[in-house]
């Protein structure tokens, strides 16, 4: 077989593993395995020195990198539990390989198209799997939590909110690519109901970001896009009224929000689940540890310390506390102090610098992975531990995906279109 077959061939199982990653993503922690596998083959990839046609992407996910680990292993010089953190900072390097192994993997436009259509294809399956538990009770993995819709994840796991906002870019951009404004507008309606059901506030405010940037994109024009959001929040407000009138879950997370016009801080506290004590704590943890933070995972061990009498997520021994600060600035800076934080920013302007490098077509391949990974880090919201082994796999997941894409030059002809048009 020539070396050309040959990386022919190479292509369908390597854009396979990238894609069952996110297959497996409900699966407990069999999404490890493809990226194990796509981690040794990423060792290998660089070893034999096959790397150097996707330089650019290399170049973007080691900068990447550095910046989200450096900011990990730097916390260990005051971390409150330091076995704790060197042993998060070493169980993070198989990013790094697996990250050169999708852009190796997905270098060529085609396939990098035909794995964002899989993509959209899975989170479609999830989606239509939660309208069967919204409608009978039951879905792929059994019955529903007793507040929330929680999908294809199962009940004993209430992620499904903020993982299916975060990926709704792929479906609602694809569904605009093959069926124009009709799909798009269906695909958002379809996605929109499971994300409310689903009970997570931090979703609804992330899938609404996703929706004003794709409305933004389709009118360009202030009076259009004015015109255009009226219509979406009366459709969404609609939704919200029926859902209010015959969802007891989803009226169990509304009376709870409202809980927030009583304006005591009781009040406020429980209808942010607790969470403005845990940001509380986090800014004393902070101020007591500025430049290096209490170190990585190390929130939950620091919490006792830092928590008001009487919280509520202070354990009876008062050994550990929450275990993260859910909030994605918070948690940097709880964790890894202001160096930790100057990294991320450095790290955030790199990959902004990448999408204003790429050109249009890069630009359209990388814009699904993009939005996403807006919707996953907008810093006005609440968000999931960054560097926790499940968050940040799926947090890495999509970098890979963005500097694959970004990085790409455009073919010189293709019969294939992108996924969207050109801005």
């Amino acid at each position: 077989m020539s070396g050309r077959a040959a990386a022919r061939a190479d292509v369908p199982w390597a854009a396979l593993c990238v894609v069952a990653v996110l297959a497996l993503l409900p699966v407990g922690r069999l999404s490890e395995l493809p990226l194990a596998i796509g981690a040794v083959a990423g060792l290998v990839l660089l070893a034999r020195g096959r790397l150097g046609e996707v330089r650019s992407g290399v170049a973007l996910v080691l900068v990447l990198f550095a910046a989200y680990w450096l900011a990990a292993m730097l916390s260990a010089v005051a971390a409150v539990r330091p076995d704790k953190t060197l042993s998060t900072a070493a169980s993070l390097l198989r990013f790094a390989p697996f990250a050169l192994f999708a852009v190796y993997a997905l270098r060529r436009p085609a396939d990098l198209e035909r794995t964002t259509v899989a993509i959209a294809a899975i989170v479609s399956l999830w989606v239509i799997d939660a309208w069967v538990q919204m409608l009978t009770g039951y879905g792929l993995a059994g019955a529903a939590e007793a507040e929330r819709i929680t999908g294809i994840f199962g009940a004993d796991n209430v992620k499904f909110g903020p993982v299916l906002a975060t990926l709704s870019p792929f479906v609602l951009i694809v569904a605009h690519e093959r069926y124009g404004r009709r799909g798009l507008a269906l695909a958002a309606l379809a996605v929109l109901v499971p994300v409310l059901l689903a009970g997570s506030r931090s979703a609804w405010i992330a899938y609404a970001l996703v929706c004003t940037v794709l409305a933004w994109r389709e009118t360009r024009r202030w009076p259009t896009f004015a015109a255009l959001g009226a219509a979406v929040a009366a459709i969404a407000a609609i939704a919200v009224a029926l859902a209010w009138q015959v969802s007891d879950r989803f009226d169990a997370r509304i009376d709870r929000s409202l809980r927030a016009f009583e304006g005591t801080g009781q009040a406020l506290d429980e209808a942010s689940a607790g969470r403005l004590a845990i940001w509380q704590a986090a800014v004393s943890m902070t101020a007591a540890h500025p430049l290096t933070g209490v170190g990585v995972r190390g929130f939950r061990y620091a919490y006792p310390q830092y928590a008001a009498p009487g919280d509520r997520f202070v354990d009876s021994s008062g050994d550990t506390g929450a275990s993260h600060a859910h909030q994605l600035v918070l948690e940097i800076l709880s964790e890894t102090g202001v160096i930790g934080l100057a990294l991320w920013l450095a790290g955030s302007v790199v990959a902004v610098r990448a999408w204003r490098r790429a050109d249009a077509a890069a630009r359209a391949r990388a814009r699904p992975a993009a939005l996403a990974l807006l919707a996953a880090t907008f810093p006005l919201n609440s968000h999931l531990a960054f560097y926790s082994a499940w968050w940040s796999l799926l947090f890495w997941w999509l970098l890979a995906l963005y500097a694959a894409a970004v990085t790409m030059p455009a073919p010189t002809a293709s019969p294939s279109r992108p996924l969207s048009p050109p801005p």
